[in-house]
């Protein structure tokens, strides 16, 4: 694998660590199946297209965009809380409403950002090449996003998050507004992942209506292939296993798309993610078996 597509690998990993931070906040701290995210994804991209397009600061777009993703998890963990929704077909409701949503934002089914500045280009250092600084720049945003969190997550509101997933009918009567937590959850997750969908479609030239298809399978491999390799008991070693898993996981894909030896080709891309996401299912029985004999 040549030295740009690893940076490319690379690339597309430190941008997927936030998805996998959002999806990790949902699935493992909430115990809350959320499928909101293949539509937020795109939601983050539509917003930061549009906002670019029309001559706005990148940054303050991909703000924006996070802010957007927030509504969109908050308004799901309202119809679970509120109106009594099901968690799982709350989340689809809400998936399936975004579709409309984002050709709204975008009207029509792309926006392309082929000459506007995003948040590469308008920072980028004369002494740096543009395929270099794209990643020094998503890990600077990516360890303050690790450090926000693991921060928030130690605080009375953070904790209180925690006790909802870890024991709903316990938190209740410990007096922990639990409704309040789980939306706020899934407010926090939703705006990583359309963060996420924002800095992609900047990195990639656009947005499109289907970007979003799949991000929450990547998002699960990401949290499940980290934890499996990466054990840890301390809250942001836990986030560090997971945005490792996400790097991993964009390695294994270049890798078995580049390799000449595997033959695989760009289309055989949601195999090879059904194939990852199966080993890294049954890894830690495999771990098991071998310790016991």
């Amino acid at each position: 694998m040549s030295l740009l597509a690893s940076l490319g690998a690379l690339e597309l990993g430190l941008i997927y660590s936030l998805v996998a931070l959002g999806v990790f906040i949902s699935f493992r701290i909430l115990r809350f199946p959320d499928l909101t995210v293949d539509g937020t994804f795109a939601t983050g991209g539509a917003v930061a297209a549009l906002m670019i397009s029309q001559g706005y600061e990148p940054f303050m777009v991909s703000l924006c965009a996070a802010l957007a993703g927030a509504v969109a998890g908050s308004i799901t963990g309202w119809l679970n809380t509120k109106l009594g929704i099901m968690d799982l077909l709350a989340s689809i409701l809400m998936m399936t409403a975004l579709y409309s949503i984002n050709l709204r934002i975008m009207s029509g089914p792309n926006i392309p950002l082929i000459f506007d500045e995003t948040v590469f280009t308008s920072t980028v250092p004369a002494a740096i090449s543009d395929y270099l600084w794209r990643p020094i720049l998503l890990t600077l945003i990516l360890i303050s996003v690790l450090l926000l969190l693991n921060l928030y997550f130690s605080t009375r509101s953070g904790l209180a998050m925690r006790a909802t997933g870890a024991n709903l009918r316990m938190a209740r009567s410990q007096g922990v507004a639990t409704d309040r937590s789980i939306i706020g959850g899934m407010a926090l997750s939703n705006a990583m992942v359309a963060l996420a969908g924002a800095l992609f479609a900047q990195s990639q030239g656009g947005s499109d209506i289907s970007m979003g298809i799949g991000t929450i399978v990547i998002g699960l491999a990401a949290v499940i292939l980290g934890q499996s390799v990466i054990h840890a008991r301390r809250f942001l070693f836990v986030l560090l296993s997971v945005i490792f898993g996400a790097i991993v996981y964009r390695f294994f894909i270049a890798f078995a798309l580049n390799s000449d030896v595997i033959g695989l080709k760009a289309q055989d891309l949601n195999l090879v993610t059904a194939l990852l996401v199966t080993i890294a299912l049954i890894l830690p029985k495999l771990k098991k078996l071998l310790l016991k004999k």
